[in-house]
């Protein structure tokens, strides 16, 4: 595998790089994916997928008994030839979950050994934990089932519809799972490949490096919508497919044989996530990408209100959560505990958060 993007950075940059790599991303143009050093091979982003672990929970609506906060926040110091596109990806991130946490940062030629955070720690979304949820605006997928004696969360990044391809809010079941799936071409789909790329095929063999669905496929009860793999990984942590679900390809290996046929799930539009830990409360506030939720802060109100958590909050540590929208968990009690080393976002991250490996 080469190093990703660094003969199309200086392009892209001129060009407006969001824009050109959504472009390519939702057209089915694959991003050129390494340089001559090799320092990311797939080998590498299997070994990543194998090393995921369940996460404790505990639904409650006492902040000392809930446990509704995951993981924990990292630091990475880059080294040559890295982007964020491959930084994600082996720490388990999509590529705007990156973006969020680390503004001003050149996504692809970030500084050499000057630390970016790593915003591998989640609240879980307000949502029954019982099967598949995926919260849209965050571009996230969480499992829940039962472990040895508790509940446990798995969490993988995730694409998702494109603007004018929302993916819905909605109830579902698992109702098949499919290896080497065929991808019979939608009709609205062709007439867009058709216009855009010249390509008429209404449909792509199973196992075909041109299949977006990738190896494995999720089957849902919900006509049009599925959880799949990908052939162009990068599009992970980016609104580019028709609406479905897409994981990096080890992580849907890693999914697939966890789903039993009949799992329930459900997509939930949630920017705003309210949870706590340890009896810390913390916020985590994304952008609206749908601009569902108007009025972002009264919307963070309403959550903790509802939690029966207002008089817990400090209300200017709030706010700032949610003007900022850097996607990670900020600690929003109204008193820090003494000698917590936890980071808010007045917080230098070097000297409180732990150095990634």
């Amino acid at each position: 595998m080469k190093r990703s993007t660094t003969g199309a950075a200086a392009g892209v940059l001129m060009m407006g790089w969001w824009a050109l790599v959504t472009l390519m991303l939702s057209v089915g143009v694959a991003l050129p994916t390494s340089g001559e050093e090799g320092r990311w091979t797939e080998s590498d982003f299997t070994r990543k997928a194998k090393a995921i672990r369940p996460f404790e929970v505990v639904a409650s609506s006492d902040p000392a008994r809930a446990l509704t906060v995951i993981g924990a926040p990292r630091l990475y110091y880059p080294k040559k030839g890295d982007t964020f596109l491959d930084i994600a990806r082996f720490y388990g991130l999509g590529y705007n979950e990156l973006e969020m946490a680390n503004p001003g940062v050149d996504p692809w030629v970030p500084a050499e050994d000057k630390a970016i955070v790593l915003p591998t720690e989640f609240v879980l979304p307000q949502a029954p934990y019982e099967g598949i949820v995926v919260n849209i605006p965050e571009m996230r997928l969480y499992y829940f089932r039962k472990g040895k004696t508790e509940q446990v969360a798995y969490t993988w990044p995730v694409g998702l519809g494109r603007d004018e391809w929302r993916t819905p809010q909605a109830k579902f079941r698992v109702r098949g799972k499919t290896v080497n799936p065929v991808w019979n071409i939608p009709e609205s789909i062709r007439k867009e490949r058709i216009a855009e790329k010249g390509f008429s095929e209404t449909m792509i063999p199973g196992g075909s490096p041109d299949n977006p669905l990738g190896k494995y496929r999720i089957e849902l009860t919900l006509p049009l919508y599925g959880i799949h793999g990908t052939n162009i990984p990068w599009g992970v942590g980016m609104q580019v497919s028709h609406g479905c679900v897409r994981l990096y390809p080890e992580d849907m290996e890693e999914l697939f044989p966890m789903i039993p046929i009949g799992t329930l799930g459900q997509f939930v539009y949630q920017p705003v996530l309210i949870g706590a830990r340890k009896g810390r409360i913390y916020a985590q506030v994304v952008p609206d990408i749908y601009r569902l939720t108007p009025g972002l802060y009264r919307e963070a109100e309403r959550i903790v209100q509802s939690l029966g958590w207002s008089n817990l909050v400090d209300p200017m540590r709030l706010r700032q959560a949610v003007e900022e929208q850097r996607g990670i968990a900020i600690d929003v009690t109204k008193r820090p505990a003494e000698n917590d080393l936890h980071p808010t976002l007045e917080d230098g991250p070097e000297d409180t958060w732990r150095r990634a490996g």
